[in-house]
């Protein structure tokens, strides 16, 4: 038993050393499956450079890429996490057909927020000769500053161009061909799709010229803008009334521009279906195996547009809006974007998308400078800064001033209430000096009061709030009344030639009239009241 027990097979290790005949080894079959299975299994890499937005726009940048997968949204596990808070960050995913069985390729995106002379060093290892052809760049903006978008569009063209420009011949040669790979792609006579599948003409001399512009500035790989948040174009034009000739003109500056560097635009809104996914994977060499979905242009609904790489023209871009200049607009684009990155007066510690750039300014050939010479701020304040308006007490909104104007106008008051003071306070000494006693310190006991409603505006108060009233036992009392009443009475007992009331002894301060007071209570006359009147008859 023990024998059998411990018996083993040496059917397969003798089957796989063996030897063949004239001496060769036999060849091991288990190995050469497994490597057909592993070679088979191994996903294509494709790799996104995406630029741009917030932590937050790139998440949902992710999310309208992954997420349409049923299988991602019931694992939720598998989701990896993102990595985007400092310098590059990085996630992936998996692109999964439309069956959700097979795996098509697997996604890595590096993610930058900033375009930073310090993290140029950290895409440049991403670019080699292997991973070139593999790779697309995808700028994101934002509905909620779109007067910005020309300004972050040069910055990060800028940066890629000086990153491409310090690459080995070898990666130079590999982005040359990605790039007349592009140029060609459906120019010729047959069907070939955005993702390069197909079947071309064999007559080579029926490409399609290209058009006035068109691949002028080609940056060595292919680029998609991507403007998020496609649903505030409605809030521009209810707050701050945006027409529909805004949203076009905006639009065809976009167009022109990325018309030169033969990139795709595309407008998305969170949680909204659009062709965003199949923009990005075809743009990728990234087709399904069962189902081809179609990508068709769209410029007509202006928060679903979508423009592929090698459809515009000048023809069309004119269309849409008449007009536009669009010569004038591309050539500026071209004097904006040949210039040394880093800009000059630009500074990592603050926005690199405000920097101010004189030159730039001067230059009336620029585009930047006329689209933002055009095109207002859309930030939420950007009303309330744009000037004051004059007051209305209808209004419910208060524009509140800035917090440094309002301390400052508050000291120049406390300085001239204390110079006020430091007057009234010369005047008590005074009169004290030369024999005479003011009253409570040289002032009424309520003239400081009058003199912190005159600096505060307290007329215009109380012409808005009315009178001030309190509940005192009961009984319903007028401040302002009351205040008066308190005045008048002080100026009364105040005067010395006043002459006391029936009963009522004049104010201890009134001298004079105290002697006389007391001078006539000694002199009535027996069963007279106090006052001198006669006496009562019992």
């Amino acid at each position: 038993m023990t024998a059998t027990a411990n018996r083993i097979s040496t059917y397969t290790s003798t089957s796989a050393l063996s030897d063949g005949r004239n001496g060769e080894q036999k060849k091991d079959l288990w190995t050469s499956m497994l490597d057909s299975v592993a070679s088979g299994k191994r996903l294509p890499e494709k790799n996104i450079l995406v630029f741009g937005g917030s932590p937050e726009s790139q998440r949902e940048f992710l999310d309208s890429l992954s997420n349409s997968d049923p299988r991602r949204l019931i694992d939720r596990q598998r989701i990896p996490p993102i990595a985007n808070n400092f310098a590059l960050g990085y996630t992936y995913y998996d692109v999964l057909d439309s069956d959700q069985e097979d795996t098509l390729a697997r996604i890595s995106l590096y993610l930058l927020s900033t375009p930073s002379p310090s993290f140029t060093s950290l895409i440049k290892p991403l670019l080699t000769p292997e991973t070139i052809p593999n790779t697309l760049i995808v700028v994101l903006l934002d509905w909620s500053q779109p007067h910005l978008w020309l300004r972050q569009l040069r910055e990060w063209i800028l940066m890629l161009r000086d990153i491409l420009q310090s690459l080995d011949s070898n990666c130079v040669d590999a982005m040359q061909d990605v790039m007349m790979s592009w140029r060609d792609r459906g120019r010729g006579g047959g069907s070939v799709n955005l993702d390069g599948t197909g079947v071309a003409a064999a007559d080579d001399d029926a490409a399609l010229p290209l058009g006035p512009s068109e691949w002028d500035d080609g940056l060595g790989l292919p680029l998609c803008v991507v403007c998020q948040n496609a649903d505030r174009m409605e809030v521009l034009e209810k707050s701050q009334g945006w027409k529909e000739a805004d949203f076009d003109q905006i639009l065809q500056y976009l167009r022109t521009i990325l018309l030169r560097h033969g990139a795709s635009l595309i407008y998305t809104t969170p949680h909204l279906p659009s062709p965003l996914r199949s923009l990005i994977h075809a743009s990728l060499g990234i087709t399904s195996l069962i189902k081809r979905e179609p990508l068709r242009h769209n410029v007509i609904d202006r928060d679903k547009i979508l423009v592929p790489p090698n459809w515009d023209s000048w023809g069309k871009i004119r269309v849409l809006r008449e007009g536009f200049d669009v010569e004038t607009v591309s050539n500026g684009w071209s004097e904006d974007i040949h210039q040394d990155w880093p800009l000059p007066n630009s500074s990592t510690a603050r926005d690199p998308f405000r920097d101010e750039e004189p030159e730039s300014h001067q230059n009336q050939l620029s585009a930047l400078f006329h689209y933002e010479d055009w095109v207002p701020d859309a930030s939420a304040g950007a009303l309330q800064l744009a000037g004051p308006e004059p007051s209305d007490p209808t209004k419910l909104e208060v524009v509140s001033d800035d917090p440094q104007r309002f301390l400052a106008d508050q000291g120049r008051l406390l300085e001239m209430m204390r110079e006020k003071t430091e007057e009234l306070e010369k005047k008590e000494r005074a009169a004290a000096a030369a024999g005479n006693t003011p009253t409570r310190g040289g002032r009424k006991p309520l003239e400081d009061l009058d003199l912190v409603k005159a600096g505060m505006g307290g007329s215009v108060v109380s012409d808005h709030i009315g009178p001030v009233q309190f509940n005192m036992g009961g009984i319903q009392v007028d401040a302002d009344d009351m205040v008066q009443r308190l005045k008048d009475r002080q100026d009364y007992g105040s005067d010395p030639t006043t002459p006391p009331a029936d009963g009522v002894p004049p104010s201890l301060d009134n001298t004079a009239g105290l002697e006389a007071f007391f001078l006539n209570l000694t002199k009535r006359k027996p069963g007279a009241s106090v006052t001198g009147s006669p006496a009562r008859d019992h």
